[in-house]
């Protein structure tokens, strides 16, 4: 990957594991050597309720959550984040909870995520104003950095979740990404 983006002239290229970092490390050494600025995040698992519950809760899943370092404030929030979704969240994946964004959200950049994002999913069921307000809980944890995130994969759904994004976008002044 370092070295297409490196090929192509791309100035920047990240990583986002999901659920954790492990790859970081590497990716960093290989990025720099190549002349590309690494972007280093995480996919995060964000419980539905509290990282700490270890039941499964009725119909409601882990969201994804990309979040990305926007300085070292944010790389050191992104690893406790990431060490206490392994310590504190464990549940068949490591998890963190809106508590936790909340106490380590700045320094960050957040991503609504792919269709299992919760802003995506609550479109998806129709439940806009939960969706507006998830959007705006996270708009508020990084200070301005959050983006509505569209991906088109050909999947159908997406191209609906798209359509919605953009609405949103407009109407809350959200950014698209």
């Amino acid at each position: 990957l370092v070295k297409q983006a490196a090929r192509s002239h791309m100035p920047s290229v990240a990583i986002t594991d999901h659920g954790h970092m492990h790859g970081v490390v590497q990716f960093y050494s290989h990025a720099l050597n190549a002349g590309v600025k690494p972007i280093l995040g995480v996919e995060a698992y964000i419980a539905p309720g509290s990282r700490h519950e270890r039941q499964a809760s009725k119909g409601e899943r882990n969201h994804h959550l990309i979040l990305l370092a926007r300085d070292r404030t944010g790389w050191r929030n992104l690893l406790q984040l990431a060490s206490k979704g392994f310590l504190e969240g464990f549940y068949y994946k490591p998890r963190i909870d809106k508590e936790l964004l909340a106490a380590h959200g700045r320094g960050l950049i957040g991503l609504s995520s792919c269709l299992n994002g919760e802003v995506n999913r609550l479109l998806r069921l129709e439940r806009y104003e939960e969706a507006r307000a998830a959007a705006g809980f996270y708009h508020e944890v990084f200070d301005g950095d959050f983006y509505l995130e569209l991906q088109d994969h050909g999947l159908p759904e997406e191209g609906v979740a798209n359509r919605r994004l953009v609405d949103l976008a407009r109407e809350t002044g959200l950014r698209l990404v």
